[in-house]
């Protein structure tokens, strides 16, 4: 996973590159039943990269009821713990081996630059699917604390069929999250990943066979969320859905489930996270550089994305003057680069989408200090300037809105208390910084904050052994990652056992 290639080598990659385009439904590739197909396009040039089979209500009730019969037969569900981890223990080696070809097709996917999706997003799923394929066989149940007569077993028994809807921003890493534990725990899974991004996740799909995961227990149906989404949302068969977007769809997998059988639903929906520096931050030039990594990484597009910049009063000009000048170093360029730091927004959807609200904020009277405009048009991609606001009040679109783009805003306070205040002053609560060298003010702050992960003195740092979800409309139904994420993918079982006659 080195950058030792160079954008020659990447190009001509990408020319005579093979995508996947059909649904992997019970082992077997196969054209959607209505026969339409939708297409693809790379961000970075406009064009279209390969036309995807386009799954609907049929192709999910297909999808699902062979991850049902998987399920019921036993053929994943009733092997040995051992034995499911040393599956996506061989999937993760398979997915090491394949690195070039998937970061390939994830850059030219989503418009990630090459040297992320490599070092990044198939490295976080490598780590994942071995991880979880380690810690198989190291969960035990447990034994209640009963009197000598009666014996509590608590012991953790699969879901059953699990629908995994998944987002753009990080295709390979955020499947991996999902469907790792829902298959080490022994479900079976129909994913839908985005429409905008099915490449990879057809293609680890494939992979997964190839490591011994049975036909029907992973199956993927690319498709829109209107119509495949909905109706995994709605289907009678699938007992849990996992799901990673925004907040507005995660309350309709809520409908979905009232609507039909009840199935649990895990959701993460999104983030306004606010970065907080103080006056007496320990090193205020890193400060400044990892507001860069925080908000301009990815081009925006992450629901952790730093984009309330808090700043105390004193050091405020100087802030937002090394904020502006350092926007300058995430400028987006070919994505097949690997000098590139920041690539396209996903499609042309989301550049309008950003490009209103720079337009709105300007309107509202925050003060444009960096970027604002749609750049490199000639090469027909969706590329945006990295964009700074000062003097934003929290009550302005800019400062509400999950934006999902590469738009900072920065927000003056005097006291740590109206920071803690503009910092919960919001719907979500996925996580939050502090830059502080009060080792007091730092665990106040991270106590009072709202949020499911708060980082000292850093941005975005943790491992797969820490969970990860949120507060409010962040997120509902368990974590992912860490052990904390079977719980979303198994039933807890009590068997209770009299052992004789002091029993009742």
């Amino acid at each position: 996973m080195t950058m030792t290639k160079t954008l020659v080598h990447w190009s001509e990659a990408a020319e005579a590159v093979e995508a996947p385009n059909q649904l992997l439904i019970d082992g077997e590739k196969i054209d959607a039943v209505s026969g339409e197909r939708f297409a693809v396009t790379n961000p970075a040039t406009g064009e279209t990269i390969t036309e995807v089979a386009q799954g609907d209500a049929a192709d999910i009730d297909v999808a699902v009821n062979a991850a049902r019969t998987a399920f019921e037969d036993g053929r994943w569900a009733n092997r040995s713990p051992r034995d499911r981890g040393q599956v996506l223990i061989s999937l993760a080696e398979l997915i090491e081996t394949h690195t070039e070809e998937l970061q390939l097709l994830e850059t030219l996917d989503v418009g990630k630059p090459i040297r992320y999706s490599g070092r990044v997003d198939v490295s976080q799923a490598v780590n994942t699917y071995a991880w979880y394929g380690e810690a198989a066989d190291k969960l035990y149940g447990e034994i209640a604390p009963t009197g000598r007569h009666a014996l509590g077993m608590i012991t953790k028994e699969p879901l059953g069929v699990v629908g995994a809807v998944t987002p753009w921003n990080f295709p390979m890493m955020m499947n991996s999250w999902k469907l790792a534990p829902a298959l080490v725990a022994g479900n079976s899974v129909v994913l839908k990943p985005a429409e905008q991004a099915p490449l990879t996740a057809l293609r680890i799909g494939e992979l997964a066979l190839e490591a011994g995961v049975p036909p029907g227990v992973l199956n993927v149906v690319p498709g829109f969320g209107e119509t495949a989404g909905r109706a995994l949302g709605l289907h009678p068969f699938v007992d849990g859905i996992t799901f990673t977007g925004s907040t507005e769809v995660g309350k309709l997998f809520l409908a979905y489930s009232a609507r039909s059988n009840m199935k649990r639903v895990s959701a993460e929906t999104g983030g306004k996270t606010p970065n907080i520096i103080f006056a007496d931050a320990p090193d205020l030039d890193f400060a400044i550089g990892a507001v860069g990594f925080s908000i301009f990484w990815n081009t925006g597009e992450m629901c952790i994305a730093g984009s309330r910049l808090l700043v105390e009063r004193p050091i405020y000009d100087e802030v937002v003057e090394g904020v502006a000048a350092m926007s300058g170093s995430w400028m987006p360029g070919n994505p097949l680069d690997p000098s590139t730091k920041a690539g396209p927004v996903v499609d042309d959807i989301q550049l309008t989408k950003i490009i209103g609200y720079i337009e709105r904020g300007a309107a509202e009277g925050a003060r444009l200090v960096a970027g604002g405009s749609r750049t490199l048009t000639e090469t027909g991609g969706y590329f945006i300037e990295p964009t700074v606001f000062a003097d934003v009040d929290n009550s302005m679109e800019i400062a509400r809105d999950e934006i999902f783009g590469p738009v900072l805003s920065i927000i003056g306070f005097d006291t740590q208390e109206e920071a803690l205040q503009i910092a919960n002053d919001t719907r979500y609560g996925l996580s939050a910084a502090v830059w502080t060298s009060n080792l007091g003010r730092a665990h106040t702050m991270a106590a009072g904050l709202k949020a499911g992960t708060v980082w000292i003195n850093n941005f975005d740092t943790s491992d797969i052994t820490a969970p990860f979800g949120g507060y409010k409309e962040s997120g509902f139904g368990g974590k992912d990652k860490s052990l904390h994420a079977l719980d979303k993918y198994t039933h807890t079982k009590t068997t209770w056992i009299n052992l004789g006659r002091g029993g009742v």
